[in-house]
């Protein structure tokens, strides 16, 4: 009974040694002799996950070198990038020995092994990567798959901070049809490692800067099973020196010479030509440097709003100093009462300007002497004059007696009356037009220095909120 159950073990023993795989027997120590041998045990079976048993697990390592940055199209949300991709697994079972058989590791084509189905879950176009035809295999069984791989893949683009994004873009690297009880996926270097590598070598970063690479595992569960994968985040950094140049410079030039416009006098100065020549140029500006700009349905960069803001703000100005201009300008001869109090009593002080021009009374006085003409004028308002008043003096006559209706000085008299009569509403005519006038062009100015000091403000404001949002 004993010798039997000892035949047993030796038959298991001998069993699991062949199952487990024995050492290849190679007639010469040369390669041609080697493939021999693996194709008679391991190129036959290349249909086959390389494992004694099904339940067993493939450990499929992986690792990367970023090499370049080809491009991101944030209209397509797409990062197109280069990689140098290193696969390695086991083959169990398989062994040689490195003097028998004349080699510690062979390069054969990959059609004559089982390749694991690893591809990349945000891959969104044709593969277009160079054609590596082979992989190496070494004497303990270990087969290491190294293949250059242009990889165009999805990425969620947050372009609101545009030209100061980051972005965080996912690799995901996987089986599509082996659960997670058939192939797991292992990583093969440390994502320090993958980084430091990646920055030596990387030829093509063009407008971006590669921050970070940072690895997680991910598990899928549906209800057939679970999918395990091996997630990369890249971290890239847009360099903002482009488009700060080309973009915001000549932008805050226009914005600063439409603030300065504003020291243009309407009344004198044609600055509705300026201002409609400035929003044309700033026009042909958008429209020339609108290939800089990203075009994406999702979100609108915070640059595009700064730019619409500042056209809007240029066509507020130009409406601003048509509106002014008309004031100054204005035919009504009476300045409403509701305009005076708002204006005048109200606004002014906000500003900083006082209505300084106060009642200057013009007096000429007629008195019995024709050579003397005696005449005040206040001089607080130098460009105004708000009231004429002509007081004739009596005339010291005497007493004699009554002369009929029809003596010639009496009627002299009455005629200079008259005269004197039209010569003062012709004054007051006179003196009253320029002071209505000039009340409107004060209006005008207390109205363009409240709008400019608004203009300013709402500028400082936009500019602080988007370089807050730039920032932070």
């Amino acid at each position: 009974m004993e010798l039997k159950k000892g035949i047993w073990l030796i038959y298991l023993h001998l069993m699991l040694f062949h199952v487990n795989g024995s050492a290849l027997n190679c007639t010469w120590p040369n390669a041609e002799s080697l493939y021999d041998a693996l194709d008679e045990t391991i190129f036959s079976k290349n249909h086959l996950r390389p494992v004694n048993l099904l339940e067993t697990p493939t450990n499929v390592s992986i690792s990367f070198i970023l090499v370049g940055i080809l491009g991101v199209n944030e209209k397509a949300q797409t990062l197109t990038t280069f990689l140098w991709i290193r696969l390695e697994w086991i083959i169990e079972g398989l062994t040689w020995d490195e003097k028998e058989c004349g080699s510690e590791k062979l390069s054969v084509k990959r059609e004559n092994l089982w390749i694991p189905d690893i591809f990349i879950l945000e891959f969104m176009d044709e593969d277009q990567s160079p054609i590596t035809p082979y992989v190496y295999i070494d004497s303990r069984g270990h087969v290491m798959d190294e293949k250059p791989l242009r990889v165009v893949s999805s990425c969620k683009l947050g372009i609101l901070k545009f030209p100061f994004d980051v972005q965080n873009c996912s690799l995901s690297f996987g089986s599509f049809i082996h659960y997670d009880s058939a192939i797991r996926m292992v990583l093969g270097l440390s994502a320090e490692r993958i980084l430091s590598q990646s920055r030596e070598v990387l030829q093509t970063e063009g407008e971006w800067e590669l921050l970070n690479i940072t690895v997680a595992e991910s598990l899928l569960s549906l209800d057939g099973g679970g999918y395990h994968d091996m997630v990369f985040n890249i971290l890239l950094k847009r360099r903002p020196v482009l488009y700060v140049v080309n973009l915001l410079i000549p932008s805050c030039f226009l914005n600063t010479v439409d603030l300065f416009s504003f020291l243009l006098p309407p009344q004198s100065v044609d600055r509705s030509a300026f201002k409609m020549t400035l929003i044309l140029g700033y026009t042909v500006f958008l429209l020339i440097m609108n290939d800089l700009l990203p075009v994406t349905g999702n979100t609108t960069p915070a640059i595009n709003v700064f730019f619409s803001i500042s056209l809007g703000m240029m066509v507020g100005s130009l409406l601003e100093t048509l509106f002014i201009t008309h004031i100054q300008n204005s035919s009504n001869p009476h300045v409403p009462r509701w305009v005076r109090i708002v204006v005048l009593q109200y606004l002014a002080p906000i500003v900083c300007l006082t209505n300084k021009q106060q009642i200057n009374r013009v007096t000429v006085d007629l008195n019995p002497n024709p050579t003397q003409l005696v005449t005040t004028v206040g001089m607080q308002a130098p460009f105004r004059i708000h009231h004429l008043e002509i007081k004739p003096r009596p005339i010291a006559v005497d007493h004699q007696p009554e002369k009929s209706a029809h003596d010639p000085v009496m009627e002299e008299l009455r005629k200079l009356s008259q005269d004197l009569r039209t010569i003062s509403r012709l004054v007051e005519r006179h003196f009253k037009e320029p002071q209505t006038l000039c009340d409107w062009t004060f209006i005008g100015i207390v109205l363009d220095r409240f709008l400019f000091l608004n203009y300013v403000l709402f500028l400082f404001s936009t500019l602080v909120a988007i370089s807050v949002l730039w920032t932070s």
